[in-house]
């Protein structure tokens, strides 16, 4: 179990870091195309990784055959909702600012995995998404800077995300892989495909090459997170989009060269360690009980 949590958390890490590069990519986008279309990229060159998800004893309908057909729409609205949300606070936000709201996602996660998933969530973990939420009102100071359209944007993509990955994790032990990956493809190619009729305009070669930069990415990310979602817990799986600040911060100065004042780096770095403090006191417990578990067989052995 402590190895496949671990694993989980890995995936995660790796699903996290996809995103982040992929909301670059919508970020240098800005201005150019409507941000629906561009969400809509996400289900449309997503589909190129299909054949490396599809197993062997799956059809392509399973896409949107499911046994869980609840939770397939509910996880398209989600991923629909998060995609086009997202696109549009990184295009309006700083992408530290944005993240920074989106980082909200582990609190929303721990609330609902209680609720929904009767999962157990430790103390610690509680007072890491507590932490990171003081982290969050650093950066954002409501009250002294106006808060407007993008900052919305970004609560709800939060939400959205964690929502996601609640129904990921109620759906993933007995559905189809094609399944579960093709929901978080429908829900943005329908749902944003409607909304960007009547604006939609046809991209140069540049915005064609971050396009794909970013609805690839965005696909791979949703591939890592379905894996990781079925490997460990969904409280534990929302811990390493903190590594996301750290992609934010350095994409933000390297890219677009947009610097973050002292409060809002005080407020990032809190942010930031109240994920991998957490993930950090999970690693050395997981060694704990691998080496407790290692000795009481020994003695079991030595006393037969």
């Amino acid at each position: 179990m402590p190895s496949t949590a671990a694993s989980g958390m890995l995936l995660a890490f790796m699903a996290y870091a996809a995103f982040s590069i992929s909301d670059a990519f919508s970020k240098l986008l800005a201005g150019s195309l409507d941000p629906f279309e561009v969400a809509f990229s996400g289900g449309a060159f997503g589909f190129l990784i299909l054949p490396f998800v599809r197993q062997k004893h799956e059809s392509y309908i399973d896409i949107v055959r499911t046994a869980h057909p609840g939770m397939w729409l509910i996880r398209a609205g989600a991923v629909f909702l998060a995609t086009a949300s997202s696109v549009e606070a990184f295009m309006l936000l700083p992408m530290p600012e944005a993240l920074s709201l989106m980082f909200l996602m582990p609190f929303f996660v721990t609330i609902l995995s209680v609720t929904f998933l009767r999962e157990q969530v430790n103390i610690w973990a509680w007072i890491s998404v507590a932490v990171g939420f003081v982290g969050v009102l650093i950066v954002l100071r409501p009250g002294f800077r106006a808060l407007h359209f993008g900052h919305l944007c970004a609560l709800v993509a939060a939400v959205a995300n964690a929502v996601g990955v609640i129904a990921y994790r109620r759906s993933g032990q007995n559905s189809p892989r094609l399944s579960l990956f093709g929901s978080s493809l429908i829900g943005p190619l329908v749902g944003n495909g409607i909304l960007m009729m009547g604006h939609a305009t046809w991209p140069d070669a540049t915005g064609w090459i971050f396009l794909f930069g970013y609805g690839l990415l965005a696909a791979l990310g949703q591939l890592l997170l379905m894996m990781a979602t079925q490997a460990a817990p969904a409280n534990r799986v929302a811990l390493p989009q903190y590594s996301q600040m750290v992609w934010g911060v350095a994409l933000s100065y390297t890219l677009f060269h947009q610097q973050l004042d002292l409060w809002g780096f005080v407020g990032v770095i809190i942010v930031t360690l109240s994920g991998l403090v957490n993930w950090i006191r999970q690693k050395i417990k997981f060694r704990y009980i691998a080496l407790h578990g290692t000795a009481m067989i020994r003695s079991r052995v030595k006393d037969t």
